[in-house]
């Protein structure tokens, strides 16, 4: 099914710019293309030249103009079309089934790492559904009850999916004898509130932040708690976090940005500040999500703003 189909369906709940669509798309957990500005502007382009929407453009005091689509009568009717065409058959692709396949080619410690890595990730997914339902979901029609519950119902299937997949993890454990039960490391995590706002502070006290586990870890503590906003000391970050060539920085960043984590690094250090992580750095504080700092005051007054 093409791209077009779920623009004509978003369309007919209301009219929408092209960048609603993608962050619609992209936000969606059953929504599969990847919403890019080409993918979005090429099918719109090609559904104005069908006849299946309109473009309005409507102009903004202190912005640019921006593009308004409308579904058409045309439009709508392709949209029941698709509806009706006959379902295709669920796609099985998972990577980490590719993975399991030649898994035997690792010792028990390697396999119970792959295997905890993926369960860590499948429970992120479902915490973030979980939590993304609680809070509401940015876009839900409701036009009708029956479309109401439609929808609630897709969350459902995907919150099954997801905890099949973590009985599934652990009935391979009891197969293949393996053990979840090695001792966790305990987050090294201090809640604080700062005006009213609560935040989170990965603390030096005992292993620094060093693998992506631990990040993963760090944002699970997130959801659990319903908070998403975290104050990281460069004390309570391993030397890899500051070499870029190890990939820590990136994948942490990325992390954050995927599951809308607010972060806030304190650098006092300024040897730390070096080549590649000063450019970097440079680059994070032009954005509005993960900044850094050499003040901790400062640090909090933004992360809480």
């Amino acid at each position: 099914m093409s791209i077009h189909f779920a623009l004509l369906g978003l369309l007919s709940c209301r009219p929408l710019t092209g960048y609603d669509l993608k962050k619609i798309i992209q936000e969606s957990p059953f929504m599969y293309w990847s919403g890019n500005n080409n993918q979005i502007y090429k099918a719109l382009v090609e559904l104005l030249d069908e006849g299946q929407v309109t473009c309005e453009v409507q102009q903004q005091e202190s912005a640019p103009p921006k593009k308004v689509y409308t579904i058409t009568s045309s439009g709508l009717s392709e949209l029941k079309k698709g509806v009706l065409a006959p379902p295709e058959p669920p796609e099985m692709k998972k990577t980490f089934l590719l993975q399991l396949a030649w898994s035997d080619l690792l010792d028990a410690a390697e396999w119970e790492g792959l295997l905890s890595a993926y369960e860590q990730e499948v429970r992120m997914r479902l915490l973030l559904g979980q939590e993304q339902r609680r809070r509401g979901s940015a876009f839900a029609p409701g036009r009708t009850p029956r479309e109401q519950r439609l929808w609630s119902m897709i969350d459902d299937n995907i919150e099954a999916f997801y905890r099949h997949e973590l009985q599934w993890v652990q009935q391979l454990r009891e197969e293949f004898g393996s053990s979840d039960n090695k001792e966790d490391k305990k987050m090294n995590v201090e809640h604080k509130q700062y005006q009213g706002a609560a935040y989170i502070v990965y603390t030096p006290e005992a292993a620094p932040l060093a693998t992506e586990q631990d990040v993963l870890d760090l944002i699970a503590v997130c959801m659990e708690t319903d908070v998403w906003r975290v104050l990281l000391p460069a004390e309570a970050l391993a030397d890899d976090f500051f070499k870029l060539r190890t990939g820590l920085a990136g994948y942490m960043l990325q992390k954050f940005a995927n599951y809308r984590v607010r972060g806030a690094l304190v650098i006092t250090d300024e040897s730390k500040l070096k080549g590649k992580m000063k450019e970097l750095v440079a680059e994070l504080n032009r954005g509005g999500e993960f900044r850094v700092f050499n003040d901790r005051g400062e640090a909090e007054v933004w992360l809480v703003g």
